[in-house]
């Protein structure tokens, strides 16, 4: 078995005294691998940082037992690796950060691939930093080496970074002596079984390792730019890294650089990222103001090392999960050969990020997000089915296996998420219908390896080839349909069949480089935007308690460019020292108003109209608007006010918005949560999550419920709370939203608590009315609601009652009996049209008894009738039915084709074939499908009938012409 031949914990001579895991016990604490003048790393307490500001988490009984100088190296477990990682930076004055969403807050990429992701604004200095360093655990996503997954020892497609991060506060040399005194002395790895990595012109980084730390300059290997320096693209920051390595087999003696990338006895765990570059257009390098660090370990990796286990998944994050998958597969892992334990790993790895992906509100669909966790979950069912796995494993045949395996994924993670527990239900049920959904995939999938290989099978036959599937066919089988490759080639092989192996591989090439570039590195720039954050300071919002203040001009900008003065009819953005507009956030649009800059008493001298507030750069409000009179200076005070009568429908809107969502939970479950949300001042929309449409009951019910609260009159309460109260009040967060240590919490008392930092109203009798105006599905398991309230249902009801009075009229009725007149005129309509179409009907049978007598005679030794023809002013409906009548009439063998143009320069085609022009390996439905090509349009069907439809009209004559012709070339040579 690949691995140690000893427990880590053996190789190192062990201290006499315990690991410090608080800053009492750290307080003169001296590691025995470090030199003595490590700084901040001896004597913390007289440190810069604020120390008050850091919190070491108490350790469990069990993992102070793991600080033991003669610890159980199998008694390292995973969680206690997270903790005791944060409780040594937490010591070292960093604050300890939960992980932030899989869902990032950033345009520019799909998940959360890294932990340095929440901090990017920092390190770009858009925004200013809360504290000088930072410590998480963040949990990622990368989904690139997907192919890898069971394959290596190390790949996957979830995973924790934990990282500890400085802006601005220490650098290289501080971020390289705690990650040497964390290896050696926290986790006590042996020195003598690490390597590191520098960049190759990193000269500060080697010295620092070879004369500070004392690494043997033998063990450290300068690498090129590809492995050792971070850029975040083109331009932007960038910085050299360094790299340890943990070498499994010191035995087998010299190492050269490029010998760290061998798995089988190297693995790298922790990665420093000395982020001290801007990178210019031209390519040059210059100093940044801010030196960052930034840095990554693996926690999967680490536990690999502690644990003594020959690779990532079989440590105890991950094996619980394979031996419950074993458990269904009545499989076990022990003994299982290299393929199944491979299969088993894949269903491991995969349950993680898909569990993840929708705790954090991600919904299996097509597109973005929701297909990367829809193809995790069909790579998981697939794999399942190859393992054997049928219904839930447990003898339900119609039931899920996903589900059961979620369960084992959401115990193994309470130290992760400890809201995740409250989540499952959802989980677990969106699990479900997804798996059994892809099941009957999966069986179309079937159906269609049939259809190929038949088609495989003819043609071979009509050729004299050898029958081969084509690579393309393959690559459909498996990419759209989640059909198993080696599936698809065992049963080609039963039917005699090769594969195109070389053309799906090329397909999946290409697929693997769409997949390289969806997930490049996190790019940052800087621009623009990190001067406006120097020159700008936060603006300060008084919105909530006015709204209208005197307020400064800071900055103006034209097309994202700084201006100093403005004038009239330029469209401009204002940056205030203060203002009551309040900007898009939460779901909720900008303000409306405007900005006066007075001449003199009630003579304003420039007025600029606001149609949209944005925030920027953090905390920075961005005004955008038209000048409409005079000009705009910087420096010049303006009179800032918003429109009253728009704000109180935003605020409408928002309070009735958190209604909807306490009432969706009232009817349709606890387990809904919102997936977004808009809130304007027309109207309001609500996105969440569910699997069906609501009934018109259910949504009746919701109406009566948010009308009864608005009835009571009851006063909103807003309060500002620190993050951990608000939810242990039970303050409803909305997945993804990032919220800083105090939070604002809006609460309708009896009703609802949601932390918000939007506008809302003083009662919730200001909303006067609500109605829901449409209910539907926007995506698999999403469900949009929109509605109206306060002035904006007043207008609709009465729009509604304005339109009943016009119907009414119309109809000349009650409207107490309008819908039964409807419904009388429909089914007088729907009588009409039957009689009309079966009128045209009888005109196109009685057409093509006409033409009848048209049919052509072809072949000697076989005679064939051929009927191309066509109908004027026939619709399609009309055209099968002359078809069906020509076939009837003209006998077996026989081949009709009929044309049309029913209107608006469209064309109908018909094609019937009886079975002795079938059997010649004719087909109805790919013929009229190439004759339909040439009228610009497409169609199909079955191999005896098939339709077809057409936008060129003008080439209606052109295509029966070759109609004809390539039926009678064909028949003829079958008939002689």
């Amino acid at each position: 078995m690949e691995g140690l031949a000893v427990p880590v914990a053996q190789l190192l001579p062990l201290p006499k005294v315990g690991i410090p895991t608080t800053p009492n016990a750290v307080t003169g604490f001296v590691s025995l691998n470090l030199k003595q003048h490590l700084g901040r790393g001896v004597s913390f307490r007289t440190s810069s940082h604020a120390h008050s500001q850091a919190e070491a988490v108490p350790l469990s009984e069990h993992e102070q037992e793991l600080d033991n100088p003669n610890p159980n190296p199998d008694c390292v477990s995973g969680d206690s690796i997270r903790q005791r990682f944060l409780n040594f930076y937490a010591c070292r004055g960093h604050k300890v950060l939960p992980s932030a969403s899989l869902v990032p807050d950033d345009p520019t990429v799909l998940l959360t691939i890294a932990g340095m992701l929440q901090f990017k604004p920092i390190f770009l200095g858009k925004v200013p930093r809360q504290v000088p360093c930072a410590t998480t655990a963040q949990r990622c996503i990368r989904t690139n080496d997907i192919h890898n997954v069971g394959l290596t020892a190390r790949h996957h497609t979830f995973f924790e970074m934990l990282g500890n991060f400085s802006f601005g506060d220490y650098f290289k040399k501080q971020a390289i002596l705690w990650a040497w005194e964390l290896s050696t002395v926290e986790f006590r790895l042996p020195p003598n079984r690490l390597w590191v990595s520098v960049y190759q012109d990193d000269d500060e980084a080697f010295q620092l390792w070879s004369h500070e730390v004392g690494v043997p300059v033998e063990r450290i290997k300068r690498l090129g730019e590809e492995d050792n320096f971070w850029s975040s693209g083109v331009t932007g920051p960038c910085g050299p890294c360094s790299e340890i390595y943990y070498d499994f087999h010191p035995e087998r003696g010299h190492v050269d650089a490029q010998d760290l990338n061998d798995d089988t006895r190297f693995i790298e765990f922790y990665n420093l990222v000395f982020m001290q570059y801007n990178k210019k257009d031209d390519g040059s390098l210059e100093p940044l103001k801010q030196k960052n660090i930034d840095t990554g370990l693996g926690l999967e990796r680490m536990a690999r090392i502690l644990q003594n286990v020959p690779n990532n998944y079989e440590t105890d994050l991950i094996f619980p999960i394979i031996e419950m998958a074993s458990k269904l597969t009545n499989v076990s892992y022990g003994t299982a050969d290299d393929q199944t334990k491979r299969n088993l790993k894949i269903i491991g790895d995969h349950m993680r990020a898909i569990v993840f992906l929708i705790s954090d509100g991600v919904v299996p669909s097509n597109v973005g997000r929701g297909y990367v966790v829809r193809r995790l979950i069909r790579r998981v069912v697939r794999t399942g089915r190859l393992l054997g796995i049928k219904g839930d494993g447990r003898g339900d045949l119609e039931g899920a296996f996903l589900p059961i395996i979620a369960e084992k994924v959401v115990e193994l993670s309470r130290q992760i998420d400890a809201d995740l527990k409250n989540r499952a239900p959802r989980i677990l049920e969106e699990l479900k219908r997804e798996e059994l959904r892809f099941v009957q995939t999966l069986e179309r999938g079937e159906k269609l390896l049939e259809e190929k290989l038949a088609d495989a099978l003819s043609s071979a036959e009509r050729n004299g080839t050898v029958p081969c599937l084509a690579g393309e066919d393959v690559f459909l089988l498996y990419d759209t349909y989640g059909y198993p490759m080696e599936i698809t080639k065992e049963v080609a092989e039963e039917c005699g069949v090769n594969i195109d192996m070389s053309g799906f591989d090329i397909e999946m090439e290409k697929q693997r480089r769409q997949s390289q570039a969806a997930h490049n590195t996190v790019k940052l720039t800087i621009g623009n935007g990190e001067n406006i954050a120097e020159d700008v300071p936060d603006t300060e919002f008084i919105g909530y308690d006015s709204l209208y203040c005197k307020a400064m001009i800071e900055s103006l900008m034209v097309n994202g460019d700084p201006v100093v003065r403005v004038g009239e009819g330029s469209n401009v953005e204002v940056l205030l020292n203060k203002t009551p507009f309040y900007a898009e956030s939460g779901g909720q649009i900008g303000d409306h108003g405007f900005l006066y800059i007075s001449e003199g008493e009630n003579q304003p001298k420039a007025v600029v109209e606001i149609i949209d507030v944005q925030k920027s750069l953090g905390n920075v409000f961005v005004h955008k608007g038209t000048v409409q009179k005079g000009v705009v200076e910087v420096g010049k005070e303006v009179e800032a006010t918003v429109d009253v009568k728009l704000r109180q429908r935003a605020k409408v809107h928002h309070t009735a918005t958190h209604l909807l969502q306490a009432a969706l939970k009232k009817v349709i479950g606890q387990e809904t949560s919102q997936a977004g949300s808009l809130v304007a001042f027309d109207r309001l929309r609500f996105d969440f999550n569910f699997h069906r449409p609501l009934l018109d009951s259910e949504l009746a019910e919701i109406e009566v419920i948010i009308n009864g609260w608005i009835e009571d009159s009851t006063l909103l309460q807003t309060k500002v709370m620190p993050l951990a109260d608000a939810k242990r009040a039970g303050a409803i967060a909305m997945f993804g939203e990032k919220y800083g240590e105090e939070v604002r919490v809006v609460e309708v008392p009896g009703v609802s608590m949601e932390l918000c930092g939007g506008t809302h109203v003083s009662s919730t009798s200001e909303i006067r009315g609500f109605k829901i105006i449409s209910e539907q599905g926007i995506a698999s398991g999403i469900r949009r609601i929109e509605a109206v309230a306060g002035e904006a249902f007043i207008e609709y009801v009465n729009a509604r009652d304005f339109y009943l009075r016009q119907l009414c009229s119309t109809l000349k009725v009650k409207p107490e009996e309008v819908t039964t007149r409807i419904e009388n005129l429909l089914e007088e309509l729907r009588v009409a049209r039957n009689e009309n179409s079966a009128v045209r009907a009888k005109a196109a049978v009685y057409k093509a008894s006409v033409i009848a007598s048209k049919a052509l005679l072809v072949g000697n030794s076989k005679q064939y009738r051929v009927l191309v023809e066509c109908l004027d002013d026939v619709d399609a409906e009309s055209l099968k039915s002359a078809a069906e009548y020509l076939i009837e009439t003209l006998g077996d063998p026989a081949a009709v084709v009929l044309g049309s143009c029913p209107g608006a320069g469209k064309v109908s085609l018909v094609a019937a074939f009886t079975p002795g022009v079938v059997d010649l390996g004719i087909q109805a439905g790919k013929f009229i499908g190439q004759i339909a090509k040439l009228c610009g349009g497409g169609g199909g069907g079955r191999p005896n009938f098939a339709q077809a439809g057409g936008r060129k009209a003008e080439n209606l004559a052109s295509a029966l012409d070759k109609a004809r012709s390539e039926l009678l070339a064909t028949l003829c040579e079958k008939g002689n």
